[in-house]
């Protein structure tokens, strides 16, 4: 019965396993010989217990011995190399048959029993000694991994050896010995783990084994609970083994009591807790599970937020999940103090003292150190910076204060706090995962900030962009009417420039209506109204209206009709403000003119308007760099700067371009090129 439990042992022992290795996710040659190297050792300890084994047949013995020894050597074979992709190139490979020689010779010598025992222990003693071998040679070709072969070597380096001692003694008396066959199976369940930490380290076998903490508890409390049902049958047992009239309802109360205690005892949180922490400190190098708390963190933070105070609500949220605390409340810093942004199952008013909370605030700012109350009343020494530790020691209600930072300065600080059974002790690990957390959490603090700060300020832009652009209209408007001005003296009593002043002053109302309008609703129109002109026409009218007042007059050479379906008001101030500023680049003696053809490039049709001056012109750097940016000009007060920014947009959201030839000292062409409306492309 002892020897049985120690395979049985074994045999639960590499199913467990099997199991971990079919749950991880990545497959491979290496993962599918764990598999079947663990699934025949599995076999191999279940075909020994109860007595199945070597005492009812000695060749049922060498044959289990024989495919145990055979799958492990295919395995180690596998391992001399790290690049193969198929099961077929390992068995093919020179080495690794001549590696399996030996070990099918023992499995055929076993199954066909052409060998007597005694040849047979021999062949296997050989056998495990050529495994003692390749594992030296596996593990001296590992070069700069033998760190994570050390397991491996000391997994299959123990098997091996206690296989040799077991056939080296059987060969020398002809008979194997009874204790080397019951001490195997507890040897070989004692091993399994080098195995299991040897599949971790080995990076390149791809393969991932994981067990959460919430497994191996609920494991370790069902192994708990068999101990304890398993000692109280013993009990009873016993009782049953003496006899008498009262050992039936002795064994009656036992089991009651023993049910009864066992089911206080897993209802009791105080003792799963302390399980747990048993668990974590002995078992696990990290208190907490991070993947788990990091995607919970990651799930907390990520949400659709509106506002900023969803923003900070879910950021104290996940850094109560982080720690599996039950309230806090989030501060934030500023020039007048702390205000509560966040709060979660407390009342800020009644639970907190922001007189008190500005010692916090002037500790932060010189140390980096989350405050641990409880540490604080035990440790006082350890928070020297901190005025005022008797409210925080006597008076205050939470446990952790973490600070918060925007790069190195000073945001403002999450103070939680759980029930006495949930809260912990701070230590070296506790600190630097809630570093991590706190440094994650202001990260997104910080970046929805920021978006919130973009967005205030793209307005103010847009409303600062709108007020340019009406300013550069006014400046046009105040052209038109010096225009008037200029000429009131000389044409005062002629009755067509009397009609002509009217209808330019009706014009300029209307323009100044539109711009009042567009100011009063802070914002620009979003869609230009758009109506059907002839462009030539419409050239014409703005050279004649609005160009008069600057020499040289400019000239205009156009086809009789060009139809196009585009905002007649902002052409004409992009047409006045081209061709007054080729006005102002050239001499009075020099001369500008517009032309304005149709052309077909061999698929769409273009309405092409070329303003040609023999001014003073631009070097190729000026156009490349200032001519189109806006609020950049060479008038000094005297301009904005925004014009031939604003001719650019214009023309290619029309789906147009334009382009500029120019050169210092030899004039300038700038060429407006406008898609047909689609009606006109025949014509």
């Amino acid at each position: 019965m002892f020897g049985s439990l120690g395979y049985a042992l074994a045999a639960l022992g590499y199913f467990a396993l099997i199991l971990l290795l079919l749950t991880g996710r990545k497959s491979g040659i290496a993962k599918y010989l764990l598999i079947a190297a663990s699934l025949v050792t599995c076999l191999w300890a279940a075909s020994h217990i109860g007595g199945l084994g070597w005492q009812k047949s000695i060749a049922h013995f060498f044959a289990a011995d024989a495919s145990r020894q055979w799958v492990w050597m295919l395995f180690l074979a596998a391992c001399l190399r790290s690049d193969f992709h198929s099961f077929k190139q390992i068995v093919l490979r020179p080495i690794t048959l001549s590696l399996l020689v030996l070990p099918t010779a023992a499995l055929i010598a076993a199954i066909t029993s052409s060998l007597p025992s005694l040849w047979q222990f021999s062949l296997h003693t050989i056998v495990a000694l050529q495994m003692l071998i390749v594992l030296e040679l596996v593990y001296r070709q590992a070069g700069e991994q033998k760190w994570a072969y050390k397991p491996l070597v000391l997994f299959l380096g123990s098997m091996s050896l206690f296989d040799f001692v077991t056939y080296a003694n059987a060969t020398m008396i002809n008979q194997i010995g009874e204790n080397y066959i019951y001490a195997r199976g507890y040897i070989y369940f004692c091993l399994l783990p080098f195995l299991v930490l040897a599949i971790r380290r080995i990076s390149y076998w791809g393969v991932a084994i994981f067990v959460s903490r919430d497994v191996v508890l609920h494991s370790t409390l069902l192994l708990v609970a068999g101990g304890y049902l398993f000692f109280m049958a013993l009990i009873g047992y016993l009782v049953k083994f003496l006899g008498g009239s009262w050992s039936y309802p002795l064994q009656l109360v036992l089991v009651a009591v023993s049910l009864v205690l066992l089911i206080s005892l897993f209802l009791s949180h105080n003792f799963r807790t302390r399980i747990k922490v048993f668990i974590t400190k002995h078992f696990y190098a990290n208190q907490f599970d991070y993947r788990v708390q990091w995607v919970k963190l990651t799930e907390s933070i990520s949400g659709q937020d509106q506002s900023l105070h969803d923003v900070y609500q879910a950021s104290l949220r996940g850094i109560l999940d982080a720690m599996e605390y039950e309230k806090g409340v989030l501060l934030k810093h500023s020039k007048s103090g702390l205000s509560a942004v966040a709060s979660v199952n407390t009342s800020v008013e009644n639970e907190l003292d922001f007189g008190k909370l500005a010692y916090l605030t002037q500790y932060f700012q010189h140390k980096e150190w989350i405050v641990d109350i409880s540490e604080l009343r035990v440790k006082p020494h350890q928070y020297e910076e901190l005025d005022d530790k008797d409210y925080f020691m006597n008076h205050f209600g939470f446990q952790l204060i973490i600070p918060l930072f925007r790069q190195d300065e000073f945001w403002g600080m999450a103070i939680i706090d759980a029930d006495n059974e949930h809260g912990k002790s701070l230590n070296w690990e506790l600190r630097d995962y809630i570093n991590a957390v706190k440094a994650q959490v202001a990260n997104y603090i910080l970046q929805f900030e920021g978006a919130y700060a973009l967005a205030e300020n793209a307005q103010f832009a847009a409303f600062s962009r709108m007020s340019a652009f009406v300013l550069h209209d006014l400046k046009n408007v105040m052209a038109q009417i010096d225009l008037i001005l200029a000429n009131a003296q000389q044409h005062k009593s002629n009755p067509e420039f009397i009609d002509d002043t009217f209808e330019t002053l009706e014009h300029t109302k209307s323009r100044m209506d539109k711009m009042l309008k567009q100011l009063t609703e802070k914002k620009v129109a979003e869609t230009q109204r758009s109506r059907e002109i002839d462009l030539c026409a419409l050239s014409e009218e703005v050279l004649r209206q609005r160009c008069q007042s600057i020499l040289p007059l400019p000239m205009l050479k156009a086809e009789h009709t060009l139809l196009l379906e585009i905002d007649a008001d902002k052409f004409s101030n992009v047409m006045y403000h081209l061709v007054s500023n080729a006005q102002q680049a050239t001499s009075e003696s020099g001369k500008v003119v517009v032309e304005i053809e149709k052309e077909f490039d061999g698929q769409s049709d273009w309405a092409v308007i070329k303003i040609i001056d023999d001014g003073q012109g631009m070097s190729q750097d000026f156009i490349n760099t200032r001519l189109f940016k806006p609020f950049d000009t060479t008038k000094g007060n005297a301009g904005m700067g925004i014009g031939a920014y604003d001719a650019k947009n214009f023309i290619e959201e029309l789906g147009g371009t334009i382009d500029v030839d120019s050169a210092p000292d030899e004039g300038t062409v700038f060429t407006l090129r406008i898609p047909m409306m689609e009606q006109y492309k025949a014509e």
